[in-house]
């Protein structure tokens, strides 16, 4: 598999192993079948592994932490995340380290490649605070003035090699911390034809995705795609029960168009919407397979490579 370029730190492969499906978060799988996943992808050339406590309560990481035995294979990384959202200043030190501890318990190692902030990142004064639950929001104020040096204290600590952020906050506030020092090694952005968080969006304004990305190239900060298949409404048919209103469900109304232009081409839904996220400017595109199966369809998809410019143009237009 192909390596790029990832901001400052060591090249990554093309497909990153996502630890959604490991989870159990998108469709029903076993943890026998996950651990394969994992060592299939690693097979594969996959040379990163995204993880969070939040994947299954803990599952994802138990699954890579059993694949390997805490010996991961050469070159090999692995991240995790934490859920921080607003508590107490002074508890924020406590709530991370105990969030790191954790993983490297369930992975079986001594330290994290990188390590994500797993919250939006919202400006103190956005309405997006007056919402019934902000549980899942960080303050702007709060991640500069705390989380920022709390993440660098981590780092000098060698709990983990480097940090970045979920960068599915509101823009304005993702766009302000790519931009200041010390910057984030890598962003994880949305990387799919709608330009759709789904369900993971909780403000009005646009999303703007793909002018983050170009905001974290111009400042060196290396890009993680995620929710190619926007957690399954790229797909022939979401895997899972969800009620019509909700926003998967509406994006996969949205997509029609897309969906009748790869039958009309005979392609599968969702190995398209791999390679036109692979199209897109990120460094790696992360995966939410839960089985091998899944996965050698995104290893063929990356294989095949980036669409070309004028099928581009076709799926644009298929879901305007």
């Amino acid at each position: 598999m192909q390596t790029h370029a990832f901001g400052s730190l060591a090249p990554v492969s093309t497909l990153t192993l996502g630890g959604g499906g490991l989870g159990q978060l998108w469709g029903e799988t076993t943890v026998e079948e996950c651990v394969a996943t994992v060592r299939a992808a690693v097979d594969a050339g996959i040379t990163l592994l995204d993880l969070a406590p939040r994947y299954g309560d803990g599952k994802a990481e138990r699954v890579v932490g059993e694949a390997f035995g805490g010996r991961l294979p050469a070159g090999v990384r692995v991240t995790s995340k934490c859920n921080l959202g607003n508590p107490p200043a002074g508890r924020i030190p406590s709530v991370l380290r105990q969030s790191i501890e954790a993983s490297l318990r369930l992975l079986q190692v001594d330290r994290l490649d990188l390590f994500f902030l797993h919250s939006n990142i919202v400006p103190d004064d956005h309405p997006m605070w007056a919402k019934p639950d902000t549980s899942r929001f960080t303050p702007l104020s709060v991640f500069t003035d705390i989380v920022r040096p709390e993440f660098e204290k981590l780092k000098r600590d060698g709990l983990i090699a480097d940090w970045g952020i979920t960068g599915i906050g509101h823009p304005d506030a993702v766009e302000q911390v790519l931009a200041q020092g010390p910057k984030p090694a890598v962003v994880q952005l949305i990387a799919n034809l709608l330009d759709s968080p789904g369900g993971l969006k909780f403000y009005d304004e646009a999303a703007r995705p793909r002018s983050l990305m170009a905001t974290a190239h111009a400042n060196g900060v290396g890009v993680m795609g995620i929710r190619a298949v926007q957690a399954g409404a790229l797909t022939a048919a979401i895997d899972r029960d969800l009620p019509a209103d909700h926003p998967e469900v509406l994006d996969y109304a949205r997509a029609a168009g897309f969906r009748a232009l790869c039958a009309e081409l005979g392609e599968n839904p969702a190995i398209v919407a791999h390679r036109y996220a692979l199209s897109l400017p990120i460094d790696t595109l992360v995966l939410g397979v839960k089985n091998r199966r899944e996965l050698a369809e995104c290893v063929a998809a990356a294989q095949a490579g980036p669409l070309p410019a004028d099928l581009i143009a076709r799926i644009d237009a298929s879901v305007q």
